[in-house]
């Protein structure tokens, strides 16, 4: 593998930003500074009048997942492909054993599927089912294989739900192993409870999806998460945010010194529940995903939480399905496959709409994009960061270049996208993944099985590394 030598650009990282060249030699950055030399046979890429910012680091994606009768668009392959395409080159996905299947034979079917990644990848584990076996085989998980972070559920009764008493046992176990658990929050009693009362009363399309599932089951689920946490006494990390009480919720206890990660999604910063009251079968299917998208009024108080330190990164849930994957729920919104495309826009669609519009700095942007994730999952400084000695992972971001986001375009396997239409202002034009040259203004290069799994190290007794 060759040098690359980035030049001219602004460089950003979370700390700052400053006019320099950056070096990469094999998978590495060699050297940051003004008026590098370029040495001989090197690869030169014009960064004048363009920003050179960290990878990205997205810590939540569900590539080749089977689910509700299904598999997911996008296998390792090209949902990593159209990551690089929009300026990621890390991915954090999860490994789902069946319930009452190992842990380590679900990890070992999900590694199979991953060798074909084009960029890194991690791995958390989804707690679908809690019992002596699964809390065992934990500590190979965490010491061994280099999974740190294990998925709870609220959630999804009969499914992946776990009741209280489960939730405070495997959150004990992650401090025992110095694992960090994350939580998907919603009250999953009364999703139910709401579900079955809305099919009674005859609401089979898709606005029955929101109907079922309102801010306020994810505003309890949320705070009884984050007071199971404080009195265990562990670091919490809350997936995908939508409700405005929820990021609240964050908010006050980490003003209060309690280690609580926030994350949410660019959708929910953009998009709302208006969505699901058209006529259109499609088009409002194709937003249902869980959490749903929430009335307007709540992406204020979002915003208000990504810019003060409520919030702490973002994250897709990428989890696409093509328009007749959708249509097994057009009687039944119960049957809606749940899940929406993101991976390849999330850093151009949060750069329009935070640092174009005035909202964020982009500083601020890198540490919502790569730092903060990188720091949290215990991946820094090696991911989301700039420094000598650092994976070579760069995005390079043309903040006048204008874009339209539609499926039409896109390198996501769907037919359908929760952007179409929009124009972002802020382009990525070149990807470096670990030294690679992957994404040149329009020629994606991604090759099958570049990217190297990041097996992680566990956290220190006071889980130095959690973003606090």
């Amino acid at each position: 593998m060759g040098d690359i030598l980035v030049r001219g650009g602004t460089v950003v990282t979370a700390e700052g930003r400053r006019r320099a060249d950056v070096l990469c030699s094999g998978e590495r950055i060699a050297a940051v500074g003004e008026g590098l030399p370029r040495p001989a046979g090197a690869e030169a890429i014009d960064a004048g009048g363009c920003f050179v910012l960290p990878g990205g680091v997205d810590p939540h994606t569900h590539l080749q997942l089977p689910t509700m009768g299904t598999v997911v668009a996008d296998d390792f392959l090209s949902g990593t492909a159209a990551a690089a395409a929009g300026g990621t080159t890390t991915i954090l996905d999860f490994a789902g054993p069946d319930r009452g299947e190992a842990p380590l034979e679900a990890l070992a079917r999900w590694q199979g599927w991953a060798t074909r990644a084009a960029v890194d990848y991690g791995l958390h584990m989804t707690v679908s089912w809690w019992g002596e076996r699964f809390a065992r085989e934990m500590e190979p998980l965490v010491r061994e294989r280099g999974v740190t972070s294990f998925k709870f559920f609220t959630a999804y009764k009969g499914r992946m739900m776990l009741p209280d008493e489960d939730l405070i046992a495997g959150f004990a176990r992650c401090r025992e192993l110095g694992a960090l658990p994350q939580v998907h929050a919603e009250n999953g009693d009364l999703i139910e409870y709401l579900q079955r009362k809305l099919v009674a009363e005859g609401v089979t399309g898709p606005r029955g999806h929101p109907l079922s599932r309102p801010p306020a089951l994810e505003s309890e689920a949320t705070l009884r998460c984050i007071t199971i946490a404080e009195v265990v006494d562990v670091p919490l990390y809350v997936v995908h945010v939508s409700a405005g009480d929820a990021a609240q919720a964050i908010a006050r206890a980490r003003r209060r010194g309690q280690r609580v990660v926030g994350e949410t999604l660019p959708n929910f910063l953009f998009i709302d529940a208006s969505v699901y009251d058209g006529p259109d079968f499609d088009f409002a299917a194709g937003h249902v995903m869980s959490p749903p998208y929430r009335p307007r009024e709540h992406q204020a108080v979002l915003w208000q939480a990504l810019t003060e330190g409520g919030l702490s990164t973002t994250g897709t849930d990428h989890c696409c399905f093509t328009r007749e994957q959708k249509r097994a729920g057009q009687d039944d919104f119960l049957r809606i496959p749940n899940g929406c495309g993101g991976v390849e826009q999330r850093m151009e669609a949060l750069w329009h709409l935070g640092v174009s519009s005035g909202r964020i700095t982009p500083e601020r942007f890198v540490a919502l994009t790569s730092t903060n994730a990188a720091r949290a999952f215990h991946l820094w400084p090696r991911k989301g960061s700039l420094q000598v000695g650092a994976d070579a992972d760069l995005a390079v971001l043309d903040p006048e270049r204008t874009r339209v986001l539609s499926a039409r375009t896109q390198h996501q396997r769907t037919d359908f996208s929760v952007w179409e239409g929009l124009e972002v202002r802020g382009a990525v034009v070149h990807t470096l993944a670990r030294g690679r040259h992957v994404w040149k203004d329009g020629d994606l290069r991604a090759e099958p099985g570049a990217g190297q799994f990041l097996a992680r190290q566990p956290f220190g007794p006071v889980y130095q590394g959690v973003l606090g």
